[in-house]
């Protein structure tokens, strides 16, 4: 019996090591797919929209203030600037529902209650892009055209709609980057004699600074990202907005309408505006790691 333990210990040891070796060869494997596909697709479309680039110029491409196929003349500045409207209104509406609400679910709400909202605003995530559009389209819109002179299809349609689908990523990292904040902070504020607002605002705030801004250029590149519910509510005009009230083409907007029947140069200026696209979104997500690895000095 004493010979026979010691056998099955060791069979059951090798079993352990090789089952661990096969799980990092999986993972590892994973990990290589997942990046390759993200390169795989970035050449593609690099190589699908450079040819256009070379041949008008890189920055007579964004610059351009002309979005015009059946003549070759091709400027997606007022798509960017579309992009760039939408996302600040939903940067707006959504951070100044989202971060209060990650501040009470973090601090002050009950235990049940908390859970409870918790729950509602992540199920918000699990709401198709498409259903949030129609939402916006049958209610916001006829909505905004009582209240002003346009049609309703507008720059503030847009970002109340992607301000309400950004709310589950603001709330959650917030709260997240709130309750990160060691406990020692929050304790030694309470026992200097701060009101727990007080220690709210000048302690774990400021303690979880960097937690907050990651959290605001990810719900950043969310909203930017966004195309189905845009394209529903903003109205999709190529070119610079007056005011809120005034229609608006965005990026993805521009890419999802004219793909299906692009063909030739205007099929080039559609993969170049994607690479626009993938690069200020690329340029977000490392603002965004940036801003969750710095720490605070001292």
């Amino acid at each position: 019996m004493a010979a026979v333990e010691p056998r099955a210990s060791q069979s059951s040891g090798r079993g352990a090591r090789h089952a661990e070796v096969v799980a990092k060869i999986l993972l590892a494997a994973s990990a290589t797919l997942a990046a390759g596909g993200i390169l795989v697709i970035t050449l593609f479309v690099a190589a699908s929209g450079w040819p256009l680039l070379q041949q008008t110029g890189w920055w007579a491409f964004v610059s351009g203030r002309v979005w015009s196929p059946g003549t070759g003349v091709f400027g997606i500045l007022p798509m960017i600037a579309g992009s760039v409207l939408v996302t600040l209104g939903a940067l707006v509406f959504g951070c100044g529902l989202g971060l209060p609400a990650a501040i009470y679910l973090a601090e002050f709400a009950p235990r049940r209650l908390a859970g409870a909202v918790r729950q509602g605003v992540q199920l918000l995530a699990g709401i198709p892009s498409v259903v949030y559009g129609f939402y916006a389209l049958t209610v916001l819109v006829p909505l905004i055209r009582r209240v002003s002179s346009g049609s309703g299809y507008s720059v503030l349609t847009g970002g109340i709609v992607l301000g309400v689908m950004i709310l589950p990523t603001v709330v959650s990292l917030s709260e997240d980057a709130i309750a990160g904040v060691p406990a020692e902070h929050r304790l030694g504020a309470l026992a200097l004699g701060a009101t727990r607002w007080q220690t709210m605002v000048r302690v774990l705030l400021p303690a979880a600074r960097s937690g907050l801004v990651a959290a605001i250029i990810l719900a950043a590149g969310r909203a930017v990202g966004e195309t189905m519910a845009v394209i529903m509510v903003t109205g999709n005009v190529a070119r610079f907005p007056s005011s809120l009230f005034d229609p608006v083409r965005t990026l993805t907007g521009n890419i999802a309408l004219e793909m299906a029947y692009a063909a030739g140069e205007h099929q080039e200026a559609l993969f170049a505006t994607g690479l626009v696209l993938f690069l200020f979104t690329m340029s977000l997500n490392l603002l965004a790691r940036a801003a969750g690895r710095r720490k605070r000095p001292g």
